[in-house]
């Protein structure tokens, strides 16, 4: 960082735009919040951290979901630790209750499934939020985003569920301690059982989100308490509650989201095929294109930091996929002892798709598999953009895997390397056929 908190211009390679208000999430980090921008121009959000706090920047970036912010880039290391987030123009559910009043039928309802649905996306990668309330929420549209996630050490998927319970009996009346008998009825068992004082009695945030989606919600309101200072009036007979559609619309949104999630991981195993099939056609030009469009996808999204850390990461990569790359052919050379001959070449090639294989996607190794589904979730919302993206990329996916079958591989530009590689699995087989 340069210069001062509070007198600075940059932190890290953002440039700061202004202070945010000391609302959403100011307890969650123990930081200021800035409004910031990129050295893109993208629109930020800098949560600033304690000295000493120790986020995990990687899996952070690794949760998805439309209910919890995306986490772009953040320096754990500093000496002033910060978190970089999309910017979103929300406001705390703190201050929305407050000027508008409780939530009721399928505002309430959307607000308790997207927080359910919001924690699952953070348990899924193992992290919690640790901090979730009305500070930390975020209303955008009607719908909720989970903000500071994942920045207490101390943080519990248990803890977690009963800051749901909490925060959806905020939503629904106002004070986030009211019992689940102030609530309306479909709820009440949910938080209930969320608020159970034994942790491991309390449902996992998946099953919080199956069990709201399938809740039809009443349209009255929630039940207030009556305000010591003024008088209130005999109520008027109340008409029959209605019921909203059991298949509400934030429950098609969730269902929408899975669909474009599933294309979007078709789409970008296709891409994998693809660079597979291309490295085993020509394994020293393809390995180059594959280890750039690697890196470039583990860069996207952040600045130029970002290279460092995407190079680095790549780097650490190539032992693992080189290790394969050298296994295959020397395996395949192992079986051609039990009976038949490989083509040296083929062999050799096969063996460099496979360390291809691992740069793309192999335990441990995710980052660019899931930075290419996020680029396809985009296309994958449009039926049109789905169908267009599947033909293309099944017809090359296709010629990729018959030209990796039927092709004879080519080295170029290092033959010299070409004839090596022959002449020594060509040896090899020769010693092993002996014994």
């Amino acid at each position: 960082m340069s210069g001062e908190i509070g007198h600075q211009e940059h932190i890290g390679p953002y440039r700061l735009l202004s202070r945010l208000g000391g609302g959403a999430g100011t307890g969650a980090g123990g930081g200021a919040v800035h409004r910031a921008a990129g050295a893109d121009g993208r629109d930020v959000a800098i949560r600033l951290l304690p000295p000493g706090a120790g986020p995990d920047i990687a899996r952070m970036r690794e949760v998805l979901s439309p209910y919890v912010v995306d986490v772009l880039d953040g320096d754990p290391g500093a000496s002033h630790p910060y978190v970089v987030s999309r910017f979103v123009p929300g406001r705390p559910l703190a201050e929305t209750v407050a000027e508008q009043g409780p939530m009721s039928g399928d505002a309430l309802h959307r607000m308790a499934f997207g927080l359910a649905k919001a924690l699952a996306a953070i348990h899924r990668t193992g992290l919690a939020h640790g901090a979730l309330g009305p500070d930390t929420v975020l209303v955008v549209d009607g719908a909720p985003v989970a903000v500071d996630f994942a920045l207490a050490e101390s943080a519990s998927e248990g803890a977690d569920i009963r800051a749901w319970a909490a925060t959806v009996a905020f939503a629904a009346t106002g004070d986030p301690g009211a019992p689940a008998g102030d609530l309306p009825t479909g709820l009440r068992p949910l938080v209930a059982a969320a608020s159970d004082p034994d942790p491991g009695a309390r449902p996992s945030a998946a099953e919080l989100a199956a069990a709201t989606s399938r809740l039809t919600m009443s349209t009255a309101p929630a039940p207030r308490r009556p305000e010591p200072q003024a008088a209130v009036p005999p109520p008027a007979p109340a008409a029959a509650p209605v019921a909203a559609p059991a298949a509400s619309a934030t429950a098609a949104e969730a269902h929408e989201l899975a669909v474009a999630r599933g294309w979007a991981r078709l789409l970008a195993a296709m891409v994998v095929v693809i660079a597979v099939g291309v490295v085993i056609m020509a394994p020293i030009a393809g390995l180059v294109l594959s280890l750039g469009a690697v890196t470039l996808l583990r860069v996207a999204g952040t600045t130029a930091r970002g290279w460092a850390w995407a190079f680095g990461r790549t780097l650490l990569t190539v032992p693992y996929a080189a290790a394969f790359t050298v296994a295959v052919p020397l395996g395949l050379v192992a079986v051609s002892a039990v009976g038949g001959e490989i083509d040296s070449l083929s062999a050799c090639a096969f063996g460099a798709g496979t360390g291809a294989a691992v740069l793309w996607t192999a335990p441990g190794v995710s980052g660019p598999r899931r930075q290419l589904e996020r680029m396809f979730l985009s296309v994958a919302r449009r039926p049109r953009r789905i169908a267009a993206a599947v033909i293309v990329l099944g017809v090359l996916a296709l010629a990729a895997v018959f030209g990796a079958l039927s092709l004879t591989p080519s080295f170029s530009p290092m033959y010299g390397l070409q004839s090596s590689l022959e002449g020594t699995m060509d040896r090899l087989q020769t010693a092993v056929n002996r014994f």
